[in-house]
């Protein structure tokens, strides 16, 4: 293990709370940064609100901060959580003050869900690449028609400016900002330690391949459906998915048909391919990836890439680790 995943000096990381911040959106990050310091990192995490005082928390847990954005002093990392209340509601003057002495004194700022919206009304977003939950993509997109809002990421990395998708997805932002800063070793330690997704990169959609699957409107295709992306691997055929709805196959397939717009065998294969993919994203190997989705061998799957998009699993995997935690990491070197 390199020098730069052991030991190394010491992080600030300042997270503002403010009342009404979604738990989770801070929670999961901060425990991403401390679980890190038991793998040999440095982190020191600061909660901070705009006065100082308390805050309320989503679940109604009041939460104490060390001190107001204005005493708080210089960070490595500045994290602005979001809210299930509308923008117009926790994003305050007083929010806006804070987060501006806090942006003023970091070397690289995130959002997480909502407190995207915090980062626009700063101006902060005008011109960038960003992100947030999807259920508010559109509103952001609104808002700051010259940002590039990307409402599938699950994060988007723009210089040292940071954003990601709503809740777990805070987790994801964090790990790879671990990563940048102590390598890959430390970032699956701490994934271990606390039991997560190890890890879900930058440009993966928010939505599996079953989310982004038509939606079944019938309860037999449905029931037909989740079997399927219950199990991928499993070698589904008409007849025994048919056998498993108690109808003919010629009965399934036209369901499928009308409902979903492809053959029961067109779904599996669809549901197939975005599981690898994920794999490959996690950092699976081809073969790993192939005998997951149930593709039987890494040829097979090399052939359903190139069919859908035109190039192998393997290249697809570099490219898409040289836009996800490459530049990441390669952003880290140049400012160290």
């Amino acid at each position: 293990m390199s020098s730069k995943s052991t030991i190394s000096s010491r992080r600030r990381v300042g997270i503002l709370l403010f009342d009404g911040v979604k738990m989770l959106d801070f929670v999961g990050p901060a425990e991403v940064f401390v679980e890190a310091n038991q793998a040999g990192c440095d982190y020191e995490v600061v909660l901070v609100s705009a006065d100082g005082r308390d805050v309320q928390t989503s679940i109604g847990a009041r939460v104490t901060v060390a001190c107001a954005a204005a005493d708080a002093g210089r960070f490595d990392t500045v994290v602005i959580p979001g809210s299930e209340l509308p923008p117009a509601k926790f994003v305050t003057p007083e929010v806006l003050t804070a987060a501006r002495q806090l942006a003023a004194n970091t070397r690289r700022l995130a959002s997480i869900c909502s407190g995207a919206f915090v980062l626009a009304n700063l101006g902060l977003l005008d011109g960038r690449r960003a992100t947030t939950h999807w259920k508010f993509a559109k509103d952001l997109a609104r808002q700051v028609p010259d940002a590039q809002v990307e409402p599938d990421a699950i994060f988007v990395r723009d210089g040292n400016l940071y954003s990601s998708a709503g809740v777990a997805a805070g987790m994801d932002l964090a790990l790879a900002l671990v990563e940048a800063d102590h390598g890959a070793d430390i970032a699956r330690s701490v994934a271990q330690l606390l039991v997560i997704y190890m890890q879900r990169a930058g440009g993966q959609s928010q939505f599996s391949a079953a989310l982004r699957a038509p939606v079944p409107r019938s309860p037999l295709v449905r029931t037909v459906a989740d079997l399927i992306c219950a199990d991928p691997s499993h070698p589904h055929t008409v007849q025994t998915l048919a056998t498993h709805a108690r109808v003919s196959p010629r009965h399934l397939t036209r369901l499928f048909r009308t409902e979903l717009e492809s053959s029961p065998a067109e779904y599996v294969a669809f549901i197939r391919f975005g599981l690898a993919r994920d794999k490959l994203h996690a950092g699976y190997s081809v073969t790993e990836a192939a005998m997951a989705a149930g593709y039987g061998s890494s040829e097979a799957l090399r052939r359903a890439f190139v069919a859908r998009l035109g190039i192998s699993p393997s290249k697809y995997q570099q490219r898409f680790r040289s836009t996800g935690t490459t530049a990441l990491l390669e952003d880290v070197t140049a400012a160290s």
